[in-house]
């Protein structure tokens, strides 16, 4: 997955149809190798990519297309970037992306799983439970 930018949608088959939107997170194997496609079902409508140099040094993704604000009882964005930023770029690893993802209002009733991936080590998941009290979503 070497070379993810943001010429990634150009790329054969991000245009072909889809059975529901999508948002598409890929990473590649070095620094700065990151993009967030958001596809409708026919075109390519939105894309993200790391840009180190200007300051994005993550992307996060929620359920909600990233230029609309999200809904008021489900603003998980918000604390997110919170989170990213208090860790800052140099301390951010599993741990760190587990505990922003593992803690509320990311984590919510609604929450069933967390995943993080790398190319290199590939998938880690564990089950979530939110105790109560927690919001519903």
């Amino acid at each position: 997955c070497s070379g993810i930018n943001a010429e990634w949608p150009l790329r054969p088959g991000m245009k072909d149809k889809l059975l529901a939107p999508a948002y598409y997170i890929l990473s590649g194997n070095s620094s700065g190798e990151g993009v967030i496609i958001t596809r409708s079902l026919n075109e390519t409508i939105d894309v993200q990519a790391l840009n180190i140099s200007e300051g994005r040094w993550y992307l996060l993704q929620t359920n909600y297309d990233p230029w609309e604000a999200p809904p008021f009882y489900d603003d998980r964005r918000t604390p997110g970037n919170i989170c990213m930023k208090e860790w800052q770029q140099d301390n951010v690893g599993f741990k760190s992306l587990f505990n922003v993802l593992s803690t509320k209002p990311n984590l919510n009733k609604l929450t069933v799983y967390t995943s993080l991936l790398t190319v290199r080590d590939g998938i880690h998941t564990w089950m979530q439970d939110c105790e109560t009290p927690c919001t519903p979503w």
